[in-house]
């Protein structure tokens, strides 16, 4: 068998300043700073992925280490450093991935390491990859490394989320923010591309590809790379076909359920997709797409070769039956289940959750429009008694009222302003199975005793009570309890042989309830 094919992100790897797409803000005052000869000893690169962070760090590199005496003109990629680097052979850089090399050791290692002069030139350059990973003794080690470096040694540092990275770190690098590239820019070089490997593609398909790249160019390239077949013309509905971006029934049918308040026939929809094969994080995503879709058209503005054809004319029919308050809520809802899908035992749950919080929206429906059958011909329940799950009409803590529940925004709220004071309040506060608020006191359910021990004790409260108060501004009883099986650890008021119940022990969670007696079924 012959070695593999190198990937086309590889292959198309910038080798000079003028190979970098979509960062010429950055390009500029690095190829400055070289011309000048005024290189500084520390540089942090940070944005999203695939943006060319590490691509212009080995950049930098090969321009600090090339030997062409017009400074204006390196790197020249013709030294012999230049090529050594291009090569993968240059041994003064040292590329580290801190995915890997996370701990205290690693860093101490490096800096025992540091002080080896340089084998070629004068100077040795190291790029730490992702180097948020690092742990807090790693990054106080290479914190001393950073503020009394030797003369031959340069770092770049490299991270998709700088909001890790300590500030004491940060005060000693200079900083550079790397951008999404637009999506113009996206095409034009896969246009390109396309033309340098004698592949016909036709443009809309590759404006596709570009979205779903979401400005990281080596996503899109790599996206490309995998539909792109030399001699054969790479047409839109073959890249929609792959992709699976297209809208498809189901994802369609769900909105639709949407529409006619029809939770039973969304919720069979979700069902249908997920036993079919379908990736229920991949079939969050593209209710997501779907429903911005939804949006745009109802605010009159074009959706570009997303969607064609029967689709948009159904989602044009969906956008003038359903409120935008309710598709803007919905796009929440949905987003979030993608991010919850990862972690959930069940992984259909977070969009069968967010599907049913969505319904219980109030105005989901455009007033001109008709009022919506109801589901498979059942007489609605009325408005004054029920006991099911609703969402909290005001999406920000500060505005919860006595009896209102916490939906998942409020949550998410108190979350991070725990993840801010304590870690470990953070974590048991991820563990929480249900969660309401019934007056002045907020009710947590815990799977097992030791969880449900372990927020009880006085410190961990007194955080939380912290917590509670600066996001309600008033002070809240927290009162923790086991959330299992059991009958009589149900919230008080809920029938134990309800719908909710039965869901409850499935693993569901509790975003509101109402003390009511009629039955929840």
């Amino acid at each position: 068998m012959s070695a593999p094919t190198l990937s086309l992100y590889r292959k198309y790897r910038p080798n000079n300043w003028a190979d970098v797409v979509g960062q010429a803000h950055v390009v500029s005052t690095l190829r400055n700073a070289v011309a000048a000869d005024r290189v500084g000893h520390a540089y942090l690169f940070s944005g999203p992925r695939g943006t060319g962070k590490t691509s212009v760090a080995r950049l930098l590199a090969k321009a600090i280490t090339c030997t062409n005496e017009d400074l204006s003109q390196r790197p020249d990629c013709t030294c012999e450093n230049c090529l050594a680097i291009q090569n993968g052979s240059f041994m003064d850089l040292i590329e580290i991935d801190a995915a890997s090399n996370t701990s205290v050791e690693d860093v101490r290692e490096l800096r025992d390491k540091i002080n080896f002069k340089p084998n070629h030139g004068d100077f040795k350059v190291y790029i730490i990859d992702e180097v948020h990973m690092l742990s807090t003794a790693a990054f106080n080690a290479l914190l001393k490394t950073l503020e009394e470096p030797p003369p031959h040694a340069i770092f770049i540092l490299a991270t998709t989320e700088m909001h890790k990275i300590p500030a004491t770190v940060l005060s000693r690098c200079q900083r550079h923010e790397f951008r999404r590239l637009p999506l113009e820019e996206t095409v034009t070089q896969l246009e390109k591309i396309a033309k340098d490997e004698g592949v016909e593609a036709d443009r809309d398909a590759l404006e596709l590809i570009a979205r779903q790249g979401t400005g990281s160019l080596r996503d899109s390239i790599s996206l490309f790379d995998q539909l792109a077949v030399p001699g054969e013309r790479l047409r839109l509905d073959w890249a929609q076909q792959v992709l699976g971006t297209s809208a498809s029934e189901a994802v369609l049918g769900v909105i639709d359920a949407l529409v006619a308040n029809d939770a039973a026939a969304g919720l069979e929809r979700i069902r249908a997709a997920l036993d079919t094969g379908s990736d229920a994080r991949q079939l969050a995503r593209q209710i997501v797409d779907t429903l911005r879709g939804v949006l745009l058209l109802g605010m009159n503005v074009p959706l570009g070769h997303e969607f064609a054809g029967d689709e948009a004319r159904r989602m044009k029919a969906q956008a003038e039956a359903l409120a935008p308050g309710s598709i803007l809520r919905t796009l929440r809802l949905f987003n979030e289940a993608a991010a919850e899908v990862r972690q959930a035992w069940q992984p259909g749950l977070p969009l069968e959750m967010a599907l049913i919080e969505a319904m219980q929206a109030p105005s989901a429906v455009r007033p001109q429009t008709a009022a919506p059958a109801q589901p498979r011909g059942r007489a609605a329940p009325p408005p004054q008694a029920t006991t099911a799950p609703r969402a909290a009409a005001q999406p920000a803590p500060t505005a919860a009222a006595a009896g209102q529940g916490l939906d998942m925004a409020q949550w998410s709220k108190i979350k991070d302003l725990a993840r801010q004071q304590n870690a470990n309040l953070a974590a048991l506060l991820n563990s929480v199975k249900a969660r309401h608020l019934r007056e002045d006191k907020l009710l947590l359910g815990f799977a097992t005793d030791v969880l449900k021990d372990k927020m009880e004790k006085p410190d961990n409260l007194t955080m939380l009570h912290d917590v509670l108060e600066q996001a309600f501004q008033r002070r809240l009883e927290v009162q923790c309890y086991l959330s299992t099986a059991s009958a009589s650890e149900l919230p008080a008021g809920l029938d134990s042989s309800g719908v909710v119940a039965a869901a409850v022990r499935l693993g569901g969670e509790i975003v509101d309830h109402t003390d009511q007696t009629t039955n929840d079924q």
